[in-house]
Formats: C-alpha cells, sequence, structure tokens
C-alpha cells in the first residue's frame, strides 16, 4: 500500500490518558463519564509538554470521559489550543466485565480486542460491542481528525481501544507485539497515512512520555496490561 505524499497525509500520536485510581485497583472501568486522575496520574499528564517539545502539534482531540480530558489539560494550555472532543475515541466497553476486578474478566477482555486486531472482528465482547461497532466509532472520530487539515494531531485515548484500533487499521503492526507489551499510562503508539490510503505503523513508546519515574509498578493495571501477564494471573 501507498502513502503519497499530500496534504492529506498526517500523524496521529495516539497517547493514553494518565493513570486512574481504577488502574491502580484493577477494575474494568470503561463507563461514561469515568474517574479522574490519581496524583500520580496528575503527574504523568504534566511531563506531557516537556515531552513532546520537540514534535509539532496542530491539534488536540480527547475521548468524551474526564480521564483523557485532564490528561490533554497541561499540553493545551502549553500549545494554547482548544482539545476537541469525539465519543469515537472512548475505550472498549467493557459489557458485563464493568467493574470486574477478576483476571479471568481481564485476560477475557483483552483476548477480544486482540482478536478483533487478528481480523475477528465479528466476535462480541460479552454484553457489549462487536469488533466492528468499535473499529467503525474510533474509525469515524480519526476521520473527523483528518477532516480538520491538521499535520499532526495528538489523541488522547484509552489502553485497549489505543491498540486494538492500530491493530486493525495499521499496516506494519506486529499483533503478538501490541498484545503482549503493556501499555502503560501515557504511553503512545505512532501512526501515518489517511483515512482514505490507510495507515503504517511508525512505533510505540510503551512507558510514560515523562519516563520510567512516572511508573507504577504496583499498579494492576487491565487495559493496558499484556495478554500474558493477564493470563498468568488468571492461572495461577
Amino acid at each position: 500500500m501507498g502513502y503519497p505524499t499530500n496534504r492529506r497525509t498526517m500523524r496521529l500520536l495516539l497517547v493514553r490518558h494518565g493513570q486512574t485510581p481504577s488502574n491502580v485497583a484493577g477494575l474494568l472501568d470503561t463507563g461514561h463519564p469515568g474517574p479522574g486522575l490519581t496524583a500520580l496520574g496528575a503527574r504523568q499528564a504534566a511531563a506531557l509538554p516537556d515531552a513532546l517539545s520537540e514534535r509539532v502539534i496542530d491539534g488536540i482531540a480527547v475521548s468524551t470521559l474526564v480521564r483523557t480530558h485532564q490528561t490533554a489539560s497541561p499540553l493545551a494550555e502549553h500549545r494554547q489550543l482548544e482539545p476537541l472532543e469525539l465519543d469515537g475515541f472512548r475505550e472498549v466497553e467493557a459489557g458485563d466485565l464493568e467493574m470486574s476486578d477478576r483476571h479471568e474478566d481481564h485476560l477475557l477482555y483483552l483476548e477480544t480486542v486482540f482478536a478483533w486486531g487478528g481480523g475477528n472482528l465479528t466476535r462480541r465482547m460479552p454484553g457489549g460491542p462487536y469488533g466492528t461497532e468499535f473499529v467503525a466509532r474510533f474509525d469515524d472520530a480519526v476521520a473527523k481528525v483528518a477532516a480538520t487539515g491538521w499535520q499532526t494531531a495528538v489523541v488522547l485515548s484509552h489502553g485497549a481501544a489505543i491498540r486494538s484500533w492500530t491493530s486493525v487499521r495499521a499496516e506494519g503492526v506486529d499483533l503478538h507485539a501490541m498484545a503482549y507489551t503493556p501499555l502503560e499510562n501515557t504511553g503512545l503508539v505512532e501512526v501515518e497515512g489517511d483515512p482514505e490510503n490507510g495507515w503504517r505503523y511508525v512505533g510505540m513508546s510503551a512507558g510514560p512520555l515523562g519516563g520510567h519515574v512516572l511508573a507504577d509498578e504496583l499498579a494492576d493495571d487491565p487495559t493496558g496490561e499484556s495478554v500474558a501477564e493477564e493470563r498468568a494471573d488468571a492461572e495461577s
């Protein structure tokens, strides 16, 4: 697939939100409006302006969940940009697994979103969306960002949503690596392209953009975890 150099080709910096109390407690908390940030999450958000200081950023988009707004706030203020809120960037709904702290449910959730990445879009999250539904609403949000004319956009979204959509849509993704690499709070996945010609995977910074000092090794963080880690916990 070619990626022509034209005004529509753009970069998406897909950044996971900062830490929330539900990330720490190991809860599959995907509902609206969702929790705000922990103190560590606020520090992760505050680190974004410096971490992205060398990047040209034309616009910022956020989901409808509170945690993305709070994560975007320091960067938006620093760059004097008004975030664009788009519902399509919200987290993959957990359905019947909502607010579960069981590793068996965490594993089922992750295996479902990565089954979508592997092409099984007809699989359904128990009591939640089919892969086709999730991808369609994330695609719609991406198309709206592309329609702004921004060349580089920071999108504050969610761990499972970012990894699943990238696995489905971006050429060059190693699905195994995407599923088995945890995406920590304020981790980054980068793609380039456009909605018409497709997207190419550029890379991932799996740890917090502000550096490892902002990581929480003790948090039981289901939507950002590795499938392998959740499988091991579920089987222990």
